[in-house]
């Protein structure tokens, strides 16, 4: 545990030994120390200037695409809401704050005629997006990421470029201990009713392939080849995780509670009562079994963060 810390004075909610697994689309999880729910940019700045530098910071967003660990997170966990999810289009620049919704921030881009399309599907918030370098159907946040404004560790708020952040195939190099809070994108123009049969036309195609009515954390691994240091899809290699996957024979493979999904064996899946040493220790059996098939490693495309209970 991490040693009693004393917090300083906020305008947001502070909640002690708070329980993550609620916050989380996979539903497990321990317990953070604390929880830090900021009331603006300021809130937080003042806040973490303030944190003890030594505290552990860890900014969480909508819980779409983690697993907390079920010994929970020590120190600080950081969570945005209200204050962060604002959404502004100016001509095809769309700035939208890091707790508002991909879903959200695509479809008000294309009622503007600003085509942020691929967002539609992402499950997640535009802060997860920019740090995962989010991406689908061709299309990644680095090809139209112009800036985000952060708070560094030491609460000093700046605007980073994204040619700074590092961005590649589902990852970025932040500075560490820093929280998201806007981000601003330069997306192309598009016909505004295209642009919502385009999303309307992805949204069909995601609900017959991908199982959206279970409870999983969107794509469990990556996939194992084909992908520049930009993160751009390279068309010369075409393996999938969820073939290599199916391919070891783990499509509907079990540990506890947890379930690689009949319908597509590449979405970790909580079926009913899964701990999260349950799905982490399914995950990491499916890749020893990937690993002895076909001789390649599967990379986590979820994050796993936390403590283990003793003895998981």
């Amino acid at each position: 545990m991490t040693p009693e810390f004393d917090l300083p004075e906020v305008r947001g909610t502070l909640t002690r030994s708070r329980d993550l697994s609620g916050l989380t689309w996979l539903r497990v999880g321990g317990p953070a120390d604390v929880l830090f729910q900021p009331a603006d940019a300021a809130d937080l700045a003042a806040f973490l200037a303030a944190l003890p530098e030594e505290v552990p910071v860890f900014a969480m967003g909508v819980g779409s695409n983690l697993i907390v660990r079920d010994g929970g997170i020590r120190g600080v966990v950081i969570r945005l809401g209200r204050g962060f999810n604002g959404i502004d289009v100016d001509g095809q620049t769309v700035r939208a704050g890091a707790a508002a919704l991909d879903a959200h921030v695509a479809r008000k881009a294309a009622a503007a005629g600003c085509d942020l399309t691929f967002l539609r599907t992402i499950p997640g918030a535009i802060g997860g997006a920019v740090t995962m370098n989010a991406g689908c159907y061709g299309a990644y946040t680095a090809d139209v990421l112009r800036a985000v404004r952060v708070v560094l560790r030491d609460g000093t708020e700046t605007t980073l470029p994204a040619a700074e952040l590092g961005l590649a195939y589902r990852s970025s190099r932040l500075p560490a201990g820093c929280v998201i809070t806007e981000a601003v994108f330069d997306a192309p123009e598009g016909d505004p009713e295209k642009l919502a049969d385009r999303m309307a036309g992805q949204l069909a195609k995601r609900d017959a392939t991908q199982p959206t009515k279970d409870r999983t954390a969107g794509s469990t691994f990556r996939n194992p080849a084909g992908f520049s240091s930009t993160g751009r899809a390279d068309d010369t290699h075409e393996l999938k995780a969820w073939k290599v996957i199916e391919d070891a024979g783990m499509r509907g493979a079990t540990r506890g509670g947890a379930v690689m999904n009949e319908k597509h064996p590449n979405f970790l899946t909580n079926a009913g009562g899964a701990t999260a040493a349950d799905l982490e220790g399914l995950g990491e059996a499916v890749r020893k079994k990937v690993y002895a098939n076909s001789g390649l490693t599967l990379d986590w495309e979820i994050m796993r963060v936390g403590e283990p209970v003793a003895g998981n």
